[in-house]
Parts: C-alpha cells; structure tokens; sequence
C-alpha cells in the first residue's frame, strides 16, 4: 500500500484554463493531459460554463463538497449529481456543460483512456470497522474524513492509499470516502457491465 498525502497532490491548470485541478493520481507517471491512460484528481467549480474536452476518454464525476451540479452532456438529459447521489459517468469527448445547484462545489474526477482502461467509482459511509476487497487490477481509496485507519494507515481528509489487495477500514465515528478500480479495457470485471468508464 503506497499513501497519497494531499500535501503532495499536484496543482495544475484545467486543461480549457478556466480553473484549477488537483492531480491525486496518474499514468504514466507524471503523464501530460493529453497522455495519460488513466488520471483521479480533485477540482473546485466556482461558476457555470463548459467543461474541458479530452478525446477518447471516459469520465466519471462525484461531488465532494457543496449542493450539487447539474451536468448537461449533449444527446443526453441533463443530470443532477449532489453528494450522495452516485458518480455520473459520461463521453469525455461529448460537449457537457455543468450549472452549479447552489454555489461552488468541490468535485472527484476519475479519467480513462477508451479502450485502454476502464474504471468503476463508488462512494463509501462507514461507521464501523469494514474489509475492502476492490476487484480492479488498480486500486485507489480517497478519504473524506479525518482519522481514517486504512491497513494501519491513518488518512486525513483528501489523502488517499494505492492498494495492493484487501484491506480493512476502520473510522473514528461516520465517515466517508470513496473507492476508485481500474484495470486494462480487455480484463475487466464481469459484473462491471455498463458501469465500466
């Protein structure tokens, strides 16, 4: 298990400038916007507009923090995504435009490369001691909360723990944080079905 602290996350320029991402994890390594196979990061949506488009990759969103965004993906209704709703999954390439419910929020992006990687997004609640088994050749967990014990590990709010295996979470009172699998196109999981990328 290798820990993610968000001390260490890099900052970096959305890649349409309209704002700021902050890179959890990537790769290749240290892989541009236009190179990676796969990238999670974090990023603060402060007004309405369009989103960056990148080619060939297929996107899942949450929101971490705030009321909500409604996403507008063209040839698609429109899709309201808050808290605890579950990740919206949508075309990287297609034109979306995002319209904040109530004010900025922070979101969760989880980028794949069609065809290269795919990948799952889920959100956890946990208010007791709880074993992860992810199913993904690549394996990430980002918590929400402080004081998050991860295979020994203590996670603050935003770190996060590359996984190896199966690990057991234990959190000081309710707690969240999600869970981010990624495995090569051909190998995924059979029971992923239409929630792949």
């Amino acid at each position: 298990m290798h820990i993610l602290r968000a001390a260490d996350h890099r900052v970096m320029p959305w890649k349409n400038g309209g704002g700021s991402t902050t890179e959890i994890a990537v790769f290749p390594a240290n892989a541009g916007l236009d190179a990676f196979l796969w990238r999670v990061s974090m990023a603060g949506v402060s007004e309405d507009g369009p989103f960056s488009a990148f080619p060939a990759i297929d996107r899942s969103l949450a929101v971490l923090a705030g009321e909500g965004i409604v996403l507008e993906v063209e040839g698609q209704a429109a899709e309201r995504v808050e808290r605890e709703s579950a990740p919206a999954r949508f075309p990287g390439d297609v034109r979306t435009r995002a319209s904040l419910v109530g004010g900025p929020i922070l979101d969760l992006n989880v980028m794949t490369r069609r065809g290269r990687y795919a990948h799952r997004l889920t959100r956890h609640v946990a208010a007791a001691r709880c074993g992860i088994v992810p199913e993904g050749e690549v394996a990430l967990l980002l918590s929400r909360s402080p004081g998050l014990d991860v295979g020994g590990q203590v996670l603050g709010v935003n770190d996060a723990a590359r996984l190896t295996g199966g690990v057991d979470v234990t959190p000081q009172g309710p707690s969240e944080f999600f869970l981010v699998e990624l495995w090569p196109e051909t190998s995924g999981p059979e029971t992923s079905g239409p929630g792949r990328g």
